[in-house]
C-alpha cells in the first residue's frame, strides 16, 4: 500500500543534498490567477511538511495570497519578502538582506532548489542528509530474517541509520508490509549496553519496514518498487541499497531489471552481493561481466563476506601497523608459520544441504574466508587506509600465492558417530537432506599455501577448515621461531618448538589475542613456564561486540570498500583455486572419513609434519 512520507520521518527531515534559498518557493508568469497561486502555495507547503521543514512566517505568506490576484515574478518577491522583515526565515533556512535580495531577481520554478550565486554559505542553515532506501531482496530467507533485518534494526537503534530511512523487502512470497513486520520483529533484540527505550525504537523502526511481493525474472515488479519507493522519497535526493540474498541463478537477471527500472535518479545506487561468487574461474568472470554489463561499476558492486567483519579481522591492521612490537617481526625472519583454522562443531546448517553438496568447503569457505584473511594478514603497509589502497595490497598477495596441488591438500567429510552421551545417533554427511547418494563432497579441507615473494618466501600457511569437529573455533595462530642460541634451552629439552613465542588471535567463540610467553615460575630454583598475555575482549571492553553484518552493511552505507572483495580479488582467488578444483574433481578423490565431533581426518597431521608444523588448536 501507498505510504506518506511522514509516516516514516517523523522528527527529521528529508533534505535537499545542496542548500536552498527563499528564491527557489515562488515563480510565477504576469496574470498568475489567485485559485493558482492559492495551489501553488499548497504544493510548496507539502513539500516542505515532506521535507520535514518548517514554515515559521505561515501567516505573512497567506496575507500575500490573499492580497494578490496577479502579479510577476518580481512582485511576488517583493510582497514575500515586504511582509518577512529583516530577520525572516522560511523552512530553516534563514535570509539575510543578500538573499533577500537574491529572492526579488529569482527566476526558478515552484518548489525546486536554489542557491543564488551572490548567497554567503554562512547565511543558509540547510539540512543536507539525502533519504536512504535499503531493499533486501529475499527477504523471507533465512538469511534476511535472522542476519540481515537483525543488524538494520542495531544500525538503526544504534543511530547509525538516518530517521529519513525505508527499508523494503523484496520476495516472491504473498504478504503485506505487516506481515513481514511480523515475520522479522521475533528477532530483533535491542543491545544489552543501551537498552532503553526498546520498544519505542522497534516500533519505529518496524514503521519504516515496508514489503513489496515480485519475481526474479521480470522487471515488472521492479518498477512498482521504484514507484513505492519514490513516494517515500519524495523530490530530495535519495540513496539506495539493494541487498542481493537471492539464488545465484537469479543474481544476473535481477541485477538487470534493478538497473533498468529501481536505480536511484537523485543520488548513489550500491549492490550488496552474497556468495557464492561463482564456482570457479570462467563462471566468476562470467557473473562479474554480466554485473558491469547490467550498469553497475566495480565502486557500486560490494561483494560480502560475513567473516570479514568480524571484530578480530578488522582489528588485523590495527594491531600490525600500530604496534612497534609486532610490525619489525611480520616476515619469514621471525615467523616460522601461520595457521588459518576455521573449526565448527555442527554438521550442514538445516536447509543448505543441496548448496553445500554443490559448493564443497574449498568453495564455501576457503575461496573467500580464507584467502580474504591471509590477504588481510600478510599484506604489505598500505599507502593509506582508504579501501582501495588496502584492496590494492591485497591483490598483490593473492598473485604472488602459489597454487596448491592435490599434493598439498587433505580431504574428509565427516561420518555418522554415537552421541557423548551415547543415547543418539548423530547422522554422518550421506545422510543429510537433499545430498546426493555417494557424493564426494568434502566437509574438511587442510592445505598449506606459500606466498613467493620477499615478505614471506619459505613461510607455510597453513589452512584447516571443516565441519562436524571436536569445538567451533576460529582463529589465526602465529608461530615464531626460536630464539637463535637460547640459553635456556636445557630447560625446555628437546622439544625447543614448546618455548617458541606464539601470537593468537580468536576470531570465535570468544574474541580474544593471546601472546605466549617463556616466564621463570617464582622460587628459588629455575623453572620456566610458557604463560600467555590474554587479552580477553568481554573482560576489558563493556558492551556487547557487534555483528560483523551491522560493521559491514554501515561500511556499504559510507561508502568504505577495504572488506569487501573487488573484482581483480575475487578473479585472483579463482586463479589460486580452479587448478585444484579441476585435479580433484577428474582425479574423483574420495575423501577421508572422519568421526562427526572428532579432530579430522589422519592425514592432517601428515600433512603438517611434511612442512615442520604441528597444528597449534590440537
Amino acid at each position: 500500500m501507498a505510504c506518506a512520507l511522514g509516516s516514516i520521518a517523523t522528527g527529521s527531515p528529508a533534505c535537499f543534498g545542496h542548500s536552498v534559498n527563499s528564491a527557489s518557493v515562488f515563480r510565477h508568469r504576469q496574470g498568475t490567477s489567485r485559485s493558482q497561486l492559492q495551489r501553488s502555495w499548497l504544493t510548496v507547503k507539502n513539500r516542505q511538511q515532506k521535507l520535514g521543514l518548517k514554515v515559521q512566517s505561515e501567516k505573512p505568506l497567506q496575507h500575500t495570497l490573499d492580497s494578490f490576484s496577479s502579479f510577476d515574478g518580481e512582485g511576488v518577491g517583493r510582497a514575500i519578502t515586504g511582509n518577512l522583515g529583516s530577520s525572516s526565515v522560511v523552512g530553516n533556512i534563514k535570509l539575510t538582506d543578500s538573499v533577500r535580495g537574491d529572492v526579488r531577481a529569482s527566476a526558478t520554478t515552484i518548489g525546486e532548489p536554489s542557491l543564488s550565486p551572490h548567497a554567503n554559505i554562512d547565511d543558509l542553515t540547510p539540512s543536507t542528509t539525502p533519504f536512504l532506501t535499503i531493499t533486501v531482496l529475499g527477504a523471507t530467507g533465512d538469511l534476511a530474517t535472522s542476519k540481515i533485518f537483525p543488524a538494520l534494526f542495531a544500525l538503526y537503534y544504534s543511530g547509525h541509520l538516518p530517521e529519513n530511512v525505508a527499508i523494503f523487502g523484496y520476495s516472491r512470497s504473498p504478504l503485506s508490509d505487516e506481515d513481514l513486520r511480523n515475520l522479522i520483529s521475533e528477532r530483533l533484540t535491542c543491545r544489552v549496553d543501551h537498552a532503553e527505550e526498546c520498544g519505542n525504537k522497534t516500533d519505529a523502526f518496524l514503521k519504516r519496514v515496508f514489503y513489496q511481493r515480485g519475481v526474479y525474472n521480470t522487471c515488472d515488479h521492479m518498477e512498482t518498487l521504484d514507484s513505492r519507493m519514490l513516494e517515500l522519497e519524495g523530490n530530495g535526493p535519495a540513496n539506495r541499497v539493494f541487498y542481493l540474498s537471492v539464488p545465484k541463478e537469479c543474481l544476473l537477471e535481477v541485477t538487470n531489471c534493478l538497473s533498468a527500472s529501481a536505480k536511484s535518479k537523485t543520488g548513489w545506487t550500491r549492490l550488496i552481493v552474497e556468495k557464492p561468487f561463482g564456482d570457479d574461474a570462467d563462471s566468476s568472470d562470467k557473473i562479474t561481466r554480466g554485473l558491469y554489463q547490467a550498469g553497475f561499476s566495480e565502486d557500486q558492486i560490494y561483494r560480502i563476506d560475513h567473516l570479514l567483519g568480524k571484530e578480530l579481522i578488522e582489528n588485523l591492521t590495527v594491531l600490525r601497523f600500530s604496534n612497534l612490537v609486532f610490525e619489525p617481526l611480520w616476515s619469514r625472519t621471525y615467523i616460522k608459520n601461520v595457521q588459518f583454522i576455521y573449526s565448527e562443531d555442527w554438521g550442514v546448517c538445516p536447509g543448505k544441504e543441496r548448496y553445500f553438496d554443490e559448493q564443497g568447503v574449498i568453495r564455501d569457505l576457503v575461496q573467500s574466508h580464507m584467502l580474504q584473511t591471509i590477504a588481510l594478514f600478510a599484506m604489505e603497509p598500505p599507502v593509506t587506509l582508504e579501501g582501495e589502497d588496502i584492496r590494492n595490497e591485497k591483490v598483490k598477495v593473492l598473485r604472488s600465492m602459489r597454487a596448491p596441488t592435490y599434493a598439498d591438500v587433505v580431504l574428509g567429510q565427516y561420518k555418522a558417530s554415537i552421541s557423548k552421551d551415547g543415547k543418539s545417533k548423530i547422522p554422518g554427511y550421506l545422510d543429510e537432506p537433499d545430498v546426493r547418494t555417494n557424493s564426494l563432497t568434502p566437509t574438511f579441507v587442510a592445505t598449506v599455501l606459500y606466498i613467493d615473494n620477499s615478505r614471506w618466501d619459505g613461510v607455510p600457511f597453513l589452512v584447516k577448515a571443516g565441519k562436524g569437529l571436536i569445538k567451533h573455533s576460529v582463529e589465526i595462530r602465529i608461530q615464531f621461531r626460536q630464539v637463535p642460541g637460547n640459553l635456556y634451552r636445557e630447560r625446555f629439552g628437546y622439544n625447543l618448538d614448546a618455548a617458541a613465542n606464539e601470537l593468537v588471535l580468536r576470531v570465535q567463540p570468544d574474541e580474544a589475542i593471546n601472546l605466549k610467553v617463556n616466564n621463570k615460575v617464582p622460587g628459588l630454583g629455575l623453572q620456566l613456564d610458557s604463560s600467555e598475555l590474554n587479552l580477553l575482549y568481554r573482560d576489558k571492553y563493556d558492551g556487547e561486540v557487534p555483528d560483523s553484518y551491522e560493521r559491514l552493511i554501515l561500511d556499504v552505507i559510507d561508502g568504505d570498500t577495504h572488506l569487501f572483495l573487488r573484482g581483480d580479488e575475487l578473479a585472483a582467488t579463482w586463479e589460486i583455486l580452479t587448478p585444484l578444483l579441476e585435479e580433484i574433481e577428474n582425479l574423483k578423490v574420495a575423501p577421508e572419513l572422519y568421526t562427526f565431533g572428532g579432530r579430522g581426518p589422519i592425514g592432517a597431521y601428515y600433512l603438517g609434519a611434511q612442512h615442520g608444523v604441528k597444528w597449534a588448536d590440537d
